[in-house]
C-alpha cells in the first residue's frame, strides 16, 4: 500500500517537473526568462523549455497594438487661454527586453511624456491656430513622443487629438461668432438669389421684346414682298385701261371708308385714271431697266 502511494507521489512530482520545464508562448507574445535573478533569454511564440527552479519567468510581454485614452490635459496657449485637450495614443512593444528592464510603468510614462510634449507645442500657438491645427499637433506629438519612448522598447504608431475643450466664456464667444457667420452667409446667399432672379426676369423680357420685334420685322418684310410680287404680276399681265380704272375706283372706296373727316374726290374720274396710267407706265419703265 505504501509502495503504491509512493509511486503516485513520484508520478505527480515528475508531472509537475515536466510542466514547470515546458513553457507554451501564445502568438503575439514574448516571455522574458531569468536565471538566478539575471536576464537569460526571450522566449518567442510556440513551445519553449526552461530549467525548473533555476530559470524563472520574469515577464510576459504582449506585442499587440494598445490604445490608451488618457484624460484631458490642461494646456495654456501663447495668448494665455487655458484649454483642455483629450488625446488618444496607439502604441505597441517592439523590444521586450527594454520594455521589461528600462521602464517601470510604460503606460504611465507615455501619459506623462504626451502631456508634457503637448503643453510645449500648444504654448507656441495662439487660440485660433490651435483650433485649426490638429493635424500639425498630431504629427508633432507623434514625432516627439515616439523618439522619447524608443529607449523603453515602445513604438508610438499614432496619436490623435480626440477633443479640444475651451473655457465656457471662450466657447460662448465662439458660438456667437459662428452664428453671426452663418447669418452673414445666409444673407449673402439670399441677396445672390434675388440678383439672379432679377437678371433672369430681365433677360426673359429682353428676349421677348427681341422676338416680338423680329416677328414684326418679318411680317413687314413678308407684306412688302407680297405687295411687290403683286405689282410684278400685274405688270407682267399688262392690265387694260378698264382694269386700271376699276382699281382706281376701289382705291377711292377705301379712302371713303377711312378715318378722314374730309375726302376730296376728283370731279373727273378720267383725270384720275390718266394719272394712274402714268404711274403704271413709270413702273413698267422701272421694271424694264
Amino acid at each position: 500500500m505504501y509502495g503504491s502511494i509512493f509511486s503516485v507521489v513520484v508520478v505527480v512530482f515528475i508531472i509537475m517537473v515536466i510542466l514547470s520545464w515546458l513553457v507554451i508562448v501564445p502568438e503575439k507574445q514574448e516571455v522574458i526568462v531569468e536565471m538566478l535573478g539575471k536576464y537569460h533569454k526571450t522566449m518567442k511564440a510556440g513551445v519553449n523549455f526552461k530549467l525548473p527552479f533555476i530559470q524563472t519567468i520574469r515577464n510576459r510581454v504582449s506585442l499587440k497594438e494598445h490604445i490608451h485614452d488618457f484624460p484631458p490635459q490642461s494646456v495654456i496657449t501663447k495668448d494665455n487661454v487655458t484649454m483642455k485637450i483629450d488625446t488618444v495614443v496607439y502604441c505597441k512593444v517592439f523590444d521586450s527586453y527594454k520594455n521589461t528592464y528600462m521602464i517601470q510603468n510604460g503606460v504611465d510614462a507615455i501619459e506623462k511624456i504626451t502631456a508634457t510634449t503637448l503643453r510645449n507645442i500648444v504654448g507656441t500657438m495662439e487660440l485660433d491656430e490651435l483650433l485649426t491645427a490638429r493635424d500639425k499637433i498630431n504629427s508633432h506629438l507623434l514625432k516627439e513622443v515616439d523618439e522619447a519612448t524608443d529607449v523603453w522598447g515602445i513604438k508610438i504608431t499614432r496619436i490623435e487629438i480626440k477633443d479640444i475643450i475651451p473655457p465656457a466664456e471662450i466657447k460662448e464667444a465662439m458660438d456667437r461668432q459662428m452664428k453671426a457667420e452663418r447669418e452673414k452667409r445666409a444673407t449673402i446667399l439670399e441677396a445672390e438669389a434675388i440678383r439672379q432672379r432679377d437678371i433672369t426676369v430681365a433677360e426673359g423680357k429682353r428676349d421677348a421684346m427681341l422676338m416680338e420685334a423680329e416677328a414684326k420685322a418679318k411680317s413687314i418684310e413678308m407684306v412688302a414682298k407680297a405687295e411687290a410680287e403683286a405689282v410684278k404680276l400685274i405688270n407682267e399681265q399688262k392690265p387694260s385701261d378698264a382694269y386700271i380704272k376699276l382699281e382706281a375706283i376701289k382705291s377711292v372706296e377705301k379712302l371713303a371708308k377711312g378715318q378722314a373727316t374730309k375726302i376730296v374726290v376728283p370731279s373727273d374720274i378720267a383725270s384720275l385714271t390718266s394719272g394712274i396710267v402714268a404711274i403704271k407706265e413709270a413702273l413698267k419703265e422701272y421694271n424694264d431697266k
